[in-house]
């Protein structure tokens, strides 16, 4: 890569690497495990109550805390959940994998591929999801009602009502209040426009410190660095290298004529789908930001819902999908691979419709 490349890329590594350790602390201090269970009970033991909670709880964590914690943390947290209603786990298990790409529209901070597109485009946070929004809405919207109508319907029509858990007792209050209030405090600093990769920092810092007061031994025997994803960070730092490589020697040259030179969003959005399922969203972004030129604003903001609502196909689209896959694994999920790939492709034609749709009506 070359110096500009890895300029725009270790900030990002940084944050990944920070945001993760900071999610995984959450995790362990039962944040999640708190507001699962509230949902559950909120839900009053209904099925479609619970479906638009988990459906907002996914959307939230995405939004908030990008879609990597949301396949890391939150779908070991609704298959827990599952296990503990007596419910099917594949309407939860695809509640988060469609959501963590679908829902990744809004902030900068929601998906890497939103991290590499803020510098090129010159806009504040604010001034993102501004423009972001409606897209973003519709990506939500369609992704909820195809999660109904093929997953969570017929669980629904079988089992419309569930019996309701008692409360979840966090082993140490304290801890679940720092955390969450550590938190909150990071969407504050991310809506202040703080660099993010400093806002997870020292999110992740403060609650490392609070663990190593209240339980060190969460942190394992490196102080908190065993919980870095390695080789999830290794594997970032090689795509992009081969993206730069391929880009220098004609890959340019293809998205250029599949994006064409005429900025259509439509275009735009369609490469950045179909590229993202082939080769992973974040070289698929790359690739496709090379070969749109200055002023291409609404082309690249297409770019982005492309290769962010449209890696739901391949297992290798997105790094989230394959995180998902093994935590799906480790749970014992079985996810059919072919009503995956129908599915996913279902929502990934029509969710980056929608969403471009209302790029282009709201420019």
């Amino acid at each position: 890569m070359n110096a500009d490349l890895w300029e725009r890329v270790l900030p990002l590594l940084a944050f990944l690497a920070t945001v993760v350790v900071f999610a995984e602390l959450v995790a362990e201090a039962e944040v999640f495990d708190v507001v699962a269970a509230r949902l559950a009970r909120a839900a009053r033991g209904r099925v479609l109550r619970l479906f638009g909670l988990c459906v907002l709880l996914a959307t939230a964590t995405t939004v908030a805390l990008n879609l990597d914690t949301t396949a890391v943390l939150l779908t070991p947290v609704l298959l827990a959940l599952a296990a503990r209603i007596s419910l099917p786990p594949l309407p939860f298990a695809m509640t988060t994998v469609w959501l963590a790409n679908t829902a990744s529209l809004l902030l900068p901070v929601s998906n890497l591929t939103n991290l590499l597109a803020i510098g090129r485009l010159d806009l504040s946070p604010l001034a993102f999801a501004a423009r972001m929004a409606a897209p973003a809405f519709a990506a939500v919207a369609v992704t909820a009602v195809l999660l109904w109508v093929l997953f969570w319907r017929p669980v629904h029509a079988r089992t419309p009502r569930y019996d309701v858990p008692e409360p979840h007792a966090p082993s140490d209050p304290v801890l679940t209040g720092i955390a969450g209030a550590t938190v909150l405090g990071f969407l504050v600093a991310v809506l202040a426009d703080a660099p993010l990769w400093a806002a997870s920092a020292v999110s992740a810092l403060v609650v490392a410190v609070a663990f190593a007061v209240r339980r060190r031994s969460a942190l394992g025997p490196f102080g908190g660095l065993g919980l870095v994803p390695w080789p999830v960070l290794a594997l970032v730092a090689a795509m992009f290298a081969v993206v730069g490589f391929a880009t220098d020697h004609g890959l340019s040259g293809v998205v250029e004529a599949l994006v064409g030179d005429d900025g259509s969003p439509w275009r735009a959005a369609a490469t950045g789908l179909g590229s993202a399922n082939l080769i992973n969203n974040l070289p698929a972004y790359l690739a496709g930001e090379s070969a749109l030129g200055p002023g291409s604003t609404s082309a690249l903001l297409a770019l982005l819902i492309g290769v962010n609502v449209g890696p739901l196909i391949t297992p290798w689209a997105s790094l989230a999908t394959l995180i998902w896959f093994g935590r799906c694994r480790s749970a014992g999920v079985s996810v059919p691979r072919g009503r995956f790939l129908l599915a996913g492709a279902l929502l990934a034609v029509t969710a980056t419709a929608a969403a471009t749709g209302a790029l282009v009506l709201t420019t």
